[in-house]
C-alpha cells in the first residue's frame, strides 16, 4: 500500500506539479468536446503505469492509454487483476488553475475494487482503502458515521453534466426536498475523500468511467458508506458505457432514502 503511495506522489511531482500554473502553449490538447488532456496527464500516466507493473506485472488501464485505444478498457472483463491509472483527475480544474485536482490508482482482482489511492497534490493528502481492512487519510483510519437529522438537513451533489435534459430537469426538481445540493467539484478525486470525511451525504453520478469511480468508491465503503447502482447492485467497475447511475452516501438508510427521492419513488 505504502509503495503504491509514494508512486503517485512521485509521479505528480515530477510531471504534474511543476506545471500546475505554468502549462505553455500546446500542452493543453482537446481529446474530445468539451474534455481537455495536457502533457502532464500524459507523462505522469506512463511513470505511473511502468513503477505500477514493476510491482505487480499485470495490464494497466489508464484513462489516456484508454483514450487512445478503448480496447485497452476489455482487460476489466477479462484479466483477472488489473491496475487502473488516473494521472490527473480533475484536469479541467488542473488547467484553470484551481486546486482541486488529484492523482489516483486502483487494483481491481476479479472484477472487484481490492485496493485504492487517492493523492491530493495541493494539500499533499493521501487517501487509501484496503478491501476489508479499511479507510486511511495520511495513515490514520477513517470512519464515516451516519448523516444526521431528515433529507432536508443533508448535503449531497448531484453530477448532472451527461443527463438528457428531461432527467436533468427531473432530478433538479425532486433534489429540491434535501437540504442543500451543489454541482460538484468537478474531480471525483476530491468529491469521494470528502463524503468519506463528512463534508457530503451523498453524491450522485451518472456518467462512470472506471479510473474516476474505483479508488473513491472503494474509500467510501471501506470508511463504512454505500456505492451501488440505482438498481442496488454494489458497484464494480467496468469499461465505459455503463451510464445507468452511481449513488454514494454515508451510510445504507441514506442511500435507500435518497434514491427513493431522486427516482421519485417515495410516493
Amino acid at each position: 500500500m505504502e509503495k503504491v503511495a509514494e508512486i503517485l506522489a512521485e509521479a505528480s511531482a515530477e510531471a504534474v506539479e511543476p506545471r500546475f500554473r505554468a502549462l505553455a502553449t500546446g500542452e493543453v490538447m482537446e481529446k474530445a468536446p468539451g474534455e481537455v488532456v495536457t502533457v502532464a496527464d500524459r507523462e505522469a500516466e506512463l511513470i505511473i503505469a511502468r513503477r505500477l507493473r514493476e510491482l505487480l506485472p499485470v495490464p494497466v488501464v489508464g484513462e489516456e492509454a484508454v483514450s487512445a485505444d478503448p480496447a485497452l478498457a476489455r482487460a476489466l472483463l477479462s484479466e483477472p487483476a488489473v491496475w487502473l491509472v488516473d494521472p490527473i483527475d480533475g484536469t479541467s480544474n488542473f488547467v484553470a488553475g484551481r486546486p482541486e485536482f488529484a492523482v489516483m490508482a486502483a487494483l481491481v482482482r476479479d472484477g472487484r475494487t481490492v485496493a485504492s489511492w487517492i493523492w491530493q497534490p495541493a494539500t499533499g493528502t493521501a487517501y487509501t482503502a484496503e478491501l476489508g481492512a479499511g479507510a486511511w487519510r495520511d495513515g490514520h483510519q477513517i470512519t464515516r458515521g451516519p448523516a444526521a437529522g431528515l433529507p432536508e438537513k443533508w448535503h449531497g451533489l448531484l453530477k448532472s453534466r451527461f443527463l438528457d435534459p428531461t432527467l436533468h430537469h427531473q432530478l433538479h426538481t425532486r433534489a429540491r426536498a434535501f437540504g442543500r445540493m451543489d454541482e460538484g467539484l468537478r474531480s471525483a478525486g476530491m468529491e469521494y475523500p470528502l463524503l468519506a470525511d463528512g463534508g457530503l451525504d451523498f453524491i450522485l453520478y451518472w456518467r462512470t468511467l472506471p479510473w474516476d469511480h474505483a479508488p473513491g468508491s472503494l474509500l467510501v465503503t471501506e470508511a463504512g458508506g454505500v456505492s451501488a447502482r440505482l438498481s442496488g447492485t454494489p458497484y464494480r467497475p467496468e469499461p465505459p458505457g455503463c451510464e445507468d447511475g452511481l449513488l454514494v452516501a454515508a451510510d445504507p438508510a441514506l442511500w435507500e432514502r435518497a434514491r427513493d427521492i431522486l427516482l421519485g419513488l417515495d410516493g
